[in-house]
This record gives C-alpha cells, sequence and structure tokens, in this order.
C-alpha cells in the first residue's frame, strides 16, 4: 500500500510537472518566440553540466545509500550529513569554475549564462534524495507543487514579451532555488545532530563519483544535440526542437514516475536480500511501464501535426514532424528506467549501467554528427531515439543471466497491436477534425476506450495488475 501511495504521489507531481508547461508553453513559446526560447535553450543545456558536476551522482547515489540506512536513525543521519556536504563542497567548486570561465570567455550571451548560474545554486541544496530515500514521497511533491504554482503566477505577470528573457531565466532559476531550500525544514523531526568531526563527506565521493558518470554522460546524449544544433544551425530551429523534446520528455515522465519510487524500494530489498521479491517487482514494473508509454507512444504520434502549431503558435508547424520522430523514445526511456533504475542501480551493477549510458553517448554524439549535417532538426530527433535505442538494447543484453528477457516482453505484442490499432482510429478522426480544447479531449477519450478495450480483449497482464492492486485495496 506505501509503495502505491508513493508512485501515486510522484506520479501526481509529474502530472503537475506536466500541466505546468501545458498552462505556460503556448503563452511563452509566443511570447518569446522561437530566437528567445532557443537562447534559453542553449544556455541552459550549458549550466546542466556544471550543476551536474556539482551533485556528483547524489540524486541517484543518495537515495540508495539513505535506503540502505533508514532504519537506522543514527546511520540514516550521519549518512545525509556526509552526502549532503559532500554535495555542498562540489557544487560551491563547480559554481565558482563556471562563473570563471563565463567571465574569461567572450559570447553574446554572456548575461544569460550568468543568470543560469542560479541553477548550479539551487541543485547544490536540493536534499530532495533523502526523503525519496525514505521512501517519503509526499514532502517532495507538496513542495513542487506551491513552488510551481507561485512561479506560474509570475511568468504571466513578469514575462510579457521578448525583452523578458532575463526575468524568465531569473524567474525559473529563483524557483528552483526556492524548492530547494523549503525541504530543508523538514530534516529537524528525521534527522539526530551529528557533530562535524565525526563526519566523513569524502568516504562517499568514489561511491558518488560511479553513479556521477552515468549521468553525466546521460546528460550529454540529453543535451549535445541542443548544444550541435546551436552550433551548426539557427538558435530559432534550436527553440523548435527544443519544445518537441520538451512535450516528448514531459509526457514520459508519467511513466516513469515508477522508477523514482522503486528505486529505494528495491535497494532496501536487495539490503535484505530479497532476490526473489526484487525479480518478481521488476517484471511487473516492467509490464507495467510497457502497457503506459504504447498508448503514449502513439497517441502523440497521431495528433502531433496538428497539435504543435495550435498548442506553440504558429511558428512551431515543424515542431510537430519533431515529436513524431522523437515519440518512440517513450518506450525506450520507460523500458531502460526499469532495467537501469530499479535493476542495475539497486543491486550494485553500476559499472554495467555506467558503460551501457556512455555507449548511449558515444552513439548520440557520432549519430548528431552526422544526421544533423544530412538532416538538420530531423537528423538530431532521429539520433536522440537510436541513442536510446542503443541504451536501452545493451541494458536488456546486461541482464539475460538473472533475468529472463523473454518473460519481460511475453507480452509486447498485445501492447503494440492495441497501440497500432489506437493510433490508426485517432489519426484517421485527428485529419478530419480542426485542432481544439475540444477535437484534443475526443481524441484522447476516443483513443484510451480502443486501448484499454483490446487490451481486455487480448487478456494483457496489466488487467489483471491492475484488478489485484483494486482488490487489496478494498
Amino acid at each position: 500500500m506505501r509503495l502505491i501511495k508513493n508512485y501515486l504521489y510522484n506520479a501526481g507531481n509529474q502530472i503537475l510537472l506536466l500541466l505546468v508547461p501545458l498552462i505556460t508553453v503556448p503563452y511563452v513559446s509566443r511570447v518569446l518566440g522561437p530566437h528567445s526560447s532557443g537562447i534559453n535553450a542553449y544556455t541552459n543545456s550549458w549550466v546542466t553540466f556544471f550543476y551536474l558536476i556539482g551533485q556528483m551522482g547524489v540524486m541517484m547515489y543518495g537515495n540508495r545509500e539513505i535506503a540502505y540506512t533508514r532504519d537506522n536513525i543514527e546511520n540514516r543521519s550521519r549518512t545525509f550529513f556526509e552526502i549532503a556536504l559532500l554535495q555542498v563542497i562540489m557544487s560551491s567548486i563547480s559554481l565558482f569554475t563556471y562563473i570563471i570561465i563565463i567571465l574569461l570567455v567572450s559570447s553574446p550571451f554572456k548575461l544569460y549564462f550568468l543568470y543560469q548560474s542560479l541553477w548550479i545554486i539551487a541543485y547544490g541544496l536540493d536534499i530532495s534524495w533523502y526523503f525519496m530515500g525514505i521512501e517519503d514521497f509526499k514532502k517532495t511533491v507538496v513542495r513542487n507543487s506551491v513552488v510551481k504554482i507561485i512561479s506560474v503566477a509570475l511568468i504571466f505577470i513578469i514575462v510579457r514579451g521578448r525583452h523578458d528573457l532575463s526575468k524568465y531565466i531569473l524567474l525559473l532559476g529563483f524557483a528552483q532555488l526556492a524548492g530547494s531550500l523549503t525541504l530543508w525544514p523538514y530534516l529537524k523531526e528525521s534527522v539526530s545532530k551529528i557533530g562535524l568531526s565525526n563526519l566523513h563527506p569524502f568516504s562517499h565521493f568514489k561511491g558518488s563519483l560511479l553513479l556521477f558518470i552515468p549521468t553525466i554522460t546521460t546528460q550529454i546524449y540529453m543535451v549535445i544535440n541542443r548544444i550541435m544544433l546551436g552550433q551548426m544551425s539557427t538558435q530559432s530551429l534550436l527553440g523548435q526542437f527544443d519544445y518537441a523534446d520538451k512535450i516528448i520528455k514531459l509526457v514520459l515522465a508519467i511513466v516513469t514516475a515508477a522508477s523514482t519510487v522503486m528505486l529505494p524500494y528495491m535497494a532496501n530489498k536487495f539490503a535484505s536480500g530479497d532476490v526473489q521479491g526484487i525479480k518478481k517487482s521488476l517484471y511487473n514494473s516492467f509490464d507495467f511501464v510497457t502497457a503506459f508509454s504504447m498508448p503514449l507512444m502513439f497517441g502523440i504520434m497521431a495528433i502531433a501535426g496538428s497539435f504543435a502549431p495550435w498548442f506553440l503558435g504558429r511558428h512551431y508547424v515543424h515542431t510537430g514532424y519533431l515529436m513524431f520522430l522523437e515519440a518512440p523514445m517513450i518506450l525506450f526511456i520507460a523500458w531502460s528506467s526499469v532495467t537501469g533504475n530499479q535493476y542495475l542501480m539497486p543491486v550494485k551493477r553500476a559499472h554495467e549501467y555506467t558503460l551501457s549510458v556512455t555507449i548511449g553517448a558515444v552513439v548520440n554524439v557520432l549519430a548528431n554528427y552526422v544526421l544533423i549535417r544530412l538532416l538538420n532538426l530531423n537528423g538530431a530527433a532521429i539520433a536522440s531515439v537510436i541513442s536510446e535505442l542503443a541504451i536501452t538494447g545493451i541494458q536488456l543484453w546486461m541482464i539475460r543471466k538473472s533475468i529472463v528477457v523473454n518473460k519481460l516482453l511475453s507480452s509486447f505484442w498485445k501492447y503494440l497491436l492495441s497501440g497500432v490499432v489506437m493510433f490508426l482510429v485517432v489519426f484517421i478522426i485527428n485529419s478530419h477534425m480542426t485542432m481544439n480544447i475540444f477535437s484534443l479531449v475526443v481524441q484522447m477519450i476516443t483513443g484510451m476506450l480502443i486501448y484499454i478495450g483490446l487490451l481486455f480483449v487480448l487478456k494483457a497482464p496489466i488487467i489483471k495488475q491492475a484488478y489485484l492492486v483494486f482488490k487489496n485495496n478494498n
């Protein structure tokens, strides 16, 4: 029951993260325009590397280590303070390095780069990993909800034209910082005091570094296409790509919310030696993300062409084509979130996880270099899909000796068939309707009914899972 509540909390948080852009993106994309949106995407892509260097893989490492020690308050408290101190030290070094580089390098976007430094400070103080480790997702969800609602209101009040790009960047940075600070007061009731002389923060350096490598390499293939597009194309085209990528990742977040919840759960099972429980949870989780990602993937593909210019504005026609091309990432990332975050990471096979995402990053850079030159924006979208497919394939191969891969994929055809039929029906409806809020709702409901109906007919495992959950909670 606790696991279900945590998923619902985290899924609710991801839905909030999805709803906020649904409210703000149509406004911001029109007010700032593709060029200013591209500048924001370009400068934020660079600062991302620095705040990740500052975090040193703490988000995943801290989450896992707290899960290992959560039943002993003294060990848990010491672990928290040591990891948090390491995070602050590394973030301070990263911030200092970033500021020096920005001041020394000549760039027309120097001021925007400086404003983006707020993200380094915000992530340096982010301790959400602690509450995830003790499986207390309610606090992080409440925090995010309040901060997001306030920031949405401020966007409409403060950002009024293309000259307000600086205000927009500062607003997002301060909102992130406020979100990080609001979690600290909750520690009073959760950790005990540990003397500074008893803390050894750098004892966690090696462990966090091992998880930092896959984190930074993952980020490389997530932002390298933006950086390469910024260098090889125009800021306006980069803005088109950035919005397509953001919409895909926001939809994906609903599915991958399960991985955030399952990581500490699986880590705690591993610490207690429950190998069979880990495998059972893995099979169920894989089936769950397959069932949920398939309609999201095909639904995006069916409506993308008319949705993008309606939602973002008439200047974003090509964004729809990019969304169509990037949609398969929803399935591939959903799968790798299970094999990587829910299995390889909790059972201390981080080196294999690191290898998979490193290969994916290399594939992404090479594919971007070739395909952007050949296909421009479309090439960047295709390169992203290829790299995610590579990571998923490698991870499935890595776990083949401990997990029955055929069992993971045994019901895949049922979800695929249901998704294809849903896609064809919704695509036909979409081509005969003018895109507006009414037609969008009609298409979503129609697609959902067709997909769920076919799952019942084909007796997909997710139906049995849903029934058991409902039965156990009544």
